[in-house]
């Protein structure tokens, strides 16, 4: 449940002080240790303040819109927003050590921001297949080892890494562009609803009435660099959000990974670029993101229960989806030599199985668990 302050209206307040940025805010609350302290200091410490001198301290004590702030502190109450502001716990604190951290971030969601491992998954808007695949991929195989996924819900590569998280039973976050009395883009209203209702959530910096502007979406990509241990970029141009981000990450002193693509790929020369100048770790398998973030090897209890969605497979079936469990990718005549079935028997499970979308057809004749 949302619990509202005395102090919110200066928390507020503060984040819309023209000329008060966040890096200006940050010293202030060093110096003062609450908004509200802030406001109600005389303008010779507030000129004092390292970074804040007479203009802008002139320009907190003549802030008059308090009373346009009990707005959005209504809508805080009504949609059971969670304010988090600088200084309190629930702000994610990897953000602290960013030079730019947000003042205040508003939270739609349960889960937790300082999770032990949180990770963000990134790329183009317009990805192609391998994009897809590789995406699918890495956060299937991310869920053994309980991390918190963040992107930007953007088409593409960020929804697909949404989506995915929601597969595995992996908690996501999608860091917003906006405030939060909209949805852009607004095709994935459904899905953010689902973020929310399985455990993950929605954040922004931005007050409610703040739209989708081209100038916010830089500015959200510090906040998806900031608050991971790293950034992954799985597909993406050499120009775009995704380089942005992977270049905040960069100077946060993030680890920043990609997936190389073909030489001749427009989509993925932003990775290659990135691996080429040494910005970036080449990344082919997940396990080499694991080992060198330095976490320990999946548990078994996060590959268990997978088998048991599956209650309704006949034994056939079951013999095939345990044999794909074992192995990322099994060959049809491995398939056939280890079920002791029928060609035949093996083509009608395979077929069923992929039209409940549990096994899914790779080139070569292999196969593999969606």
């Amino acid at each position: 449940m949302t619990t509202i302050t005395n102090d919110l209206l200066y928390q507020l307040a503060l984040t819309q002080v023209p000329q008060i940025g966040c890096v200006h805010a940050k010293l202030l609350i060093q110096q003062f240790n609450s908004a509200e302290a802030i406001f109600k200091a005389r303008i010779a410490e507030l000129e004092k303040t390292e970074g804040i001198g007479t203009v802008r301290a002139r320009r907190i004590k003549s802030f008059n819109q308090f009373a346009s702030l009990e707005k959005e502190i209504a809508f805080i109450e009504k949609y059971k927003i969670k304010p988090l502001f600088i200084n309190q716990p629930q702000y994610p604190q990897r953000l602290l050590h960013c030079y730019d951290s947000p003042t205040m971030l508003f939270y739609r969601g349960e889960a937790n921001l300082n999770a032990p491992r949180v990770v963000a998954v990134i790329g183009t808007r317009n990805n192609s297949t391998y994009g897809k695949n590789i995406t699918e991929k890495l956060v299937k195989e991310l869920a053994g080892y309980e991390v918190l996924i963040v992107s930007g819900l953007a088409f593409g590569i960020d929804a697909i890494a949404h989506k995915t998280s929601l597969k595995h039973n992996l908690q996501t976050v999608g860091v917003l562009a906006h405030g939060l009395d909209s949805l852009y883009p607004a095709e994935h209203t459904g899905l953010a609803k689902d973020m929310i209702k399985q455990g993950g959530g929605l954040l922004t910096e931005f007050h409610s009435d703040v739209t989708a502007e081209k100038h916010h979406f830089p500015v959200r990509n510090r906040i998806v660099a900031g608050m991971s241990d790293a950034v992954v970029v799985i597909e993406t141009g050499v120009k775009g959000g995704s380089m942005i981000t992977a270049e905040l990450a960069i100077g946060y002193d993030r680890d920043v990974f990609a997936f190389p693509g073909k030489i001749t790929d427009a989509k993925s020369a932003g990775c290659n670029a990135l691996i080429k100048n040494n910005k970036a770790i080449l990344l082919t398998e997940t396990h080499e993101l694991a080992e060198s973030l330095g976490w320990e090897q999946p548990v078994a209890k996060n590959i268990q229960p997978q088998k048991e969605l599956f209650v309704n497979l006949n034994e056939e079936e079951k013999t095939i989806v345990e044999i794909l469990n074992e192995k990322q990718r099994v060959h049809i005549d491995e398939l056939n030599l280890r079920c002791g079935l029928s060609t035949s028997s093996i083509a009608a499970a395979i077929l069923n199985l992929e039209i409940q979308n549990i096994v899914q057809a790779l080139p070569g004749k292999m196969y593999q668990l969606v």
